[in-house]
């Protein structure tokens, strides 16, 4: 009997912990430093624009709020954003872009100025095809060289969304820590054979922001599929990516709005937020400025291999 009480006892003392710790679970009574291994982190490229338009500068993390697909995220650090960038200034040099050519040249000049001591920049052009002009490069001369050899192409029409897909998958491959794209385009007749699914999800795969400069110069053109889908792109790309999309009534204004974007980008945040690991990727992932009056816009960062 006595034999059996000591079985009994150590039965006991085996057991109690697993069920305590069962029952705290539960409840929910879980160690922090547990729950801190299950969550990762992941960072948003964040733009923060006043009720002007200018960049909001000064902001911390208890600025920020993050969802991810309507699920609030902890925001742990914000900080300026200093990494290189990858630019691509896609360009609209078909014929129906013939009497914005020089205003175009002029705003490329200063934006080029601007941008091209610090970051790797590329010019592509799309009238009758996609076309590198200059490839990625620091090199402001180089840059201005190419700006000069900026035509509009005699009989030539839109292959935008080619080459939102050639520049997409360039990046992805160049495995860009911060990439961006600028279009400037006109609304003259596209001919690209792409359905915008066939352009949105390699411009989500890039990781890159798309900001896109429209010049609204002529009557709407009719409104094939060509056109409906370079129209969801340019509306969709913009929004999912964390871009802008601007209509511009005349060229006059490339210029300002280049100087408007290369202020903004140059002046963005680092938004890093916590993750639970055992969810599956969010579909939509959202940010905002927690101050009245101010418009946050959030590019995701795209993993990088590891070597």
């Amino acid at each position: 009997m006595s034999r059996l009480c000591t079985l009994c006892s150590a039965l006991v003392t085996r057991v109690l912990p697993l069920i305590v710790l069962a029952v705290s679970w539960r409840s929910g009574i879980v160690n922090p430093v547990s729950v801190h291994a299950q969550a990762n982190e992941r960072d948003l490229y964040v733009s923060v624009l006043d009720a002007a338009g200018a960049p909001v500068k000064g902001l911390t993390a208890s600025d920020f709020i993050v969802r991810e697909d309507g699920v609030q995220r902890e925001v742990l650090r914000a900080r300026p954003a200093t990494q290189p960038m990858t630019i691509a200034l896609i360009l609209d040099n078909t014929q129906a872009a013939t009497t914005t050519i020089n205003d175009l040249r002029n705003a490329l000049k200063t934006f080029v100025n601007r941008m091209a001591a610090a970051h790797d920049i590329a010019l592509i052009a799309f009238g009758d095809r996609p076309t590198v002009i200059t490839e990625y490069t620091r090199d402001a001369a180089l840059l201005q060289k190419g700006i000069g050899r900026i035509f509009a192409q005699p009989g030539s029409g839109s292959y935008l969304l080619e080459a939102l897909i050639d520049t997409a998958r360039g990046l992805r491959k160049r495995e860009a820590e911060r990439p961006v794209i600028v279009l400037v385009t006109t609304e003259g007749p596209e001919f690209s054979n792409q359905h915008y699914d066939m352009v949105l999800e390699p411009l989500r795969d890039s990781g890159a922001a798309l900001h896109a400069l429209v010049l609204t110069l002529t009557a709407t053109p009719p409104m094939t599929d060509e056109a409906r889908n370079r129209n969801v792109v340019l509306d969709r790309g913009t929004s999912l990516t964390g871009g802008r999309r601007d209509n511009l009534l005349s060229s006059l204004a490339l210029r300002t709005k280049l100087e408007e974007l290369a202020r903004e980008l140059s002046n963005q945040y680092v938004v890093t937020y916590g993750r639970p690991q055992a969810l599956i990727p969010p579909e939509k992932i959202e940010v905002r400025a927690t101050q009245p009056g101010l418009t946050a816009r959030g590019t995701p960062v795209m993993p990088r291999k590891r070597p």
